[in-house]
């Protein structure tokens, strides 16, 4: 028996992600500004204790087991990163990693570069410099960034993640607190951008190695009705920032999705209810 299926986001421009990216990198390059301000005596007073840590859902990973251990978070955390992670898995798990694909202003940057990439090599070239078995072995080094930070967090207990943070180094690159190392790979990473789109969560991000495994059990899903699919070109591929292979697929569940529904768009197909966010029965 065929269930009945729910359908969100039929074919139109995804303009609520583009003004949401815009929205949250305002926030926070702000509060990290207020930051440098508020150090030197000017400033928005009401924003003077807000900082990237108290607003990081990852920071809310980062102390989880300290805080479940001896009641405690690692210094620097505060309880709203708890919170925050909270939010976002229950997210995630009905709609994926909305998390990285609509909010995280470092996977926006890098989007941002990548449009400016695509432009330079082609929609054919860029994206698809890294041959794939090598590119399909790689997306799996941000897990084993993820079991590194949690290991080393609760055995120091301490943020040793914030010297290699290249989300941090992006809001204090200016403010002499980001590490060398940081610095490099915000550095590595806005360069790798103009040929891979968003190489930082692709190979090495530990908290989209963790809002990754989402896409296993999300509620609404990405889904292709193969009746009306035309194939022409493939385009929902070739333009998947994650390089998911959708023109093959009937229901995503790639732990590399990042819920950003360009595939849905008309840019990648004009046929109406063939790619689309929802719920049910089987396209």
């Amino acid at each position: 028996m065929k269930l009945p299926r729910v359908q969100f986001f039929r074919k139109r421009s995804i303009w609520p992600r583009k003004m949401l990216q815009i929205l949250f990198l305002a926030l926070i390059a702000l509060i990290s500004i207020n930051h440098t301000l508020i150090k030197n005596g000017s400033g928005l007073p009401f924003l003077e204790n807000v900082s990237l840590h108290a607003i990081c859902p990852f920071g809310g990973v980062e102390t989880l087991a300290q805080l479940l251990m001896t009641g405690e978070l690692i210094q620097k955390i505060r309880v709203s990163a708890v919170f925050l992670l909270g939010l976002v898995m229950i997210l995630s798990v009905l709609f994926g990693p909305v998390f990285c694909g609509w909010i995280c202003p470092l996977g926006t940057i890098q989007e941002w570069l990548g449009k400016l990439g695509r432009q330079w090599l082609g929609a054919k070239r860029y994206n698809h410099f890294v041959p794939a078995s090598l590119d399909a072995l790689l997306r799996y080094t941000r897990y084993i960034v993820l079991a590194w930070v949690l290991y080393a967090t609760i055995m120091s207990a301490r943020l040793v993640f914030q010297e290699y943070d290249p989300y941090f180094a992006l809001f204090h690159f200016w403010t002499g607190e980001a590490a060398a190392p940081a610095l490099l790979i915000l550095e590595a990473t806005l360069l790798l951008s103009f040929f891979v789109e968003r190489p930082w969560c692709k190979y090495a991000c530990p908290f989209g190695a963790l809002l990754g495994l989402s896409n296993l059990i999300r509620i609404f899903t990405i889904r292709r009705h193969e009746d009306t699919c035309r194939h022409r070109g493939d385009a929902c591929s070739t333009l998947c920032p994650m390089n998911i292979d959708i023109s093959q697929k009937t229901v995503i569940r790639d732990h590399q999705c990042i819920t950003c529904l360009e595939c849905t768009s008309e840019g990648c197909c004009p046929v109406k209810e063939t790619v689309f966010l929802g719920t049910g029965g089987r396209p």
